[in-house]
């Protein structure tokens, strides 16, 4: 990519069924050289939906989308199960399966509202003594990886008919959508898979406003690359003045804002996005010792 200044923001992409997340980036990447990108949030190649990749110097940014709440909709097949939990492995009908009413998927869905334990797919990316579960999985290892604490903040009932499940989920990171299916599937004494799955929804970014792969080229691109800032608009904010773009430039504090002064421990302070009058993003600071911020990423 030509151009003065090297790219640095955030593209919200819609990302297709059957391509990897990480095919998704690889195609900006083609368009962005020499500079690097990165995706926030793993969809699985039958997962569409929203796919937010950090481009430039914002790829530091990454790990600040992925904890913002998620949205999904999510299609789940009851009386079906398979060992991937979706139907991207061979569907086997559950035995004896009885069709659940309407009442009784109402009654058991707050079960999975809150803080819940769950056991992640074993065809998942997690690593397993440093290698990917699902390598081993379809190895034929035998394995069962950990439980884990994970927060659905909401799930709504949209369309029921059997054996087809419709669901509006809200939820934090590290929650798997077909491993919550599968335990649906379980409470209602069943079995689930999960048919289909779109991502509406990471913190700001939705799916409505989300862009397509493929006639995206150099230009298109840059028109659609929204500010770095987007990513981090969870953390406190703040403008600083020229001078003291240079001071954090050189690696020195500065004072913070009087009234901010943080109640925390200064290992649990939150980090601020610093920006310019312009409000571009310019650094990340964090409070190393009362009332001063330090930088932590200058961009």
């Amino acid at each position: 990519m030509c151009g003065h200044m090297p790219p640095f923001g955030v593209l919200n992409v819609h990302k297709p069924k059957g391509i990897t997340s990480r095919e998704a980036v690889d195609r900006v990447e083609r368009l962005v050289r020499p500079a690097k990108a990165g995706h926030a949030g793993t969809l699985d190649p039958l997962a569409t939906g929203v796919l937010v990749i950090c481009v430039g110097q914002a790829t530091r940014l990454i790990r600040f989308v992925q904890r913002m709440r998620k949205r999904y909709l999510a299609t789940f097949l009851l009386g079906h199960s398979s060992e991937t939990d979706d139907v991207e492995r061979q569907v086997v009908a559950f035995p004896n399966a009885v069709a659940p009413t309407r009442a009784m998927i109402e009654s058991v869905l707050p079960q999975f509202i809150g803080e819940i334990q769950q056991r992640p797919p074993a065809h998942s990316a997690i690593k397993v003594a440093g290698r990917r579960a699902y390598k081993l999985a379809r190895k034929g290892a035998n394995f069962e990886l950990a439980a884990r604490t994970v927060t659905v903040h909401r799930i709504d009932l949209l369309r029921y008919n059997y054996p087809e499940l419709e669901l509006d989920i809200e939820c934090g990171s590290g929650t798997y959508i077909r491993a919550l299916g599968r335990d649906l599937g379980v409470a209602l004494g069943t079995a689930a898979v999960m048919s289909a799955l779109e991502r509406t929804e990471i913190g700001p970014f939705q799916v409505t406003h989300s862009i397509t792969l493929d006639p995206l080229s150099p230009q298109t691109l840059l028109q659609n690359l929204q500010p770095a800032l987007t990513a981090v608009c969870d953390l406190p904010q703040l403008t600083i003045c020229d001078a003291e773009i240079v001071e954090i430039r050189h690696g020195r504090p500065i004072p913070m804002p009087l009234g901010h002064e943080s109640k925390l421990p200064l290992t649990d302070a939150p980090e601020w996005a610093a920006t310019n009058d312009r409000g571009e993003l310019k650094a990340l600071l964090i409070e190393k010792r009362p009332g001063q911020l330090w930088p932590q990423h200058n961009f």
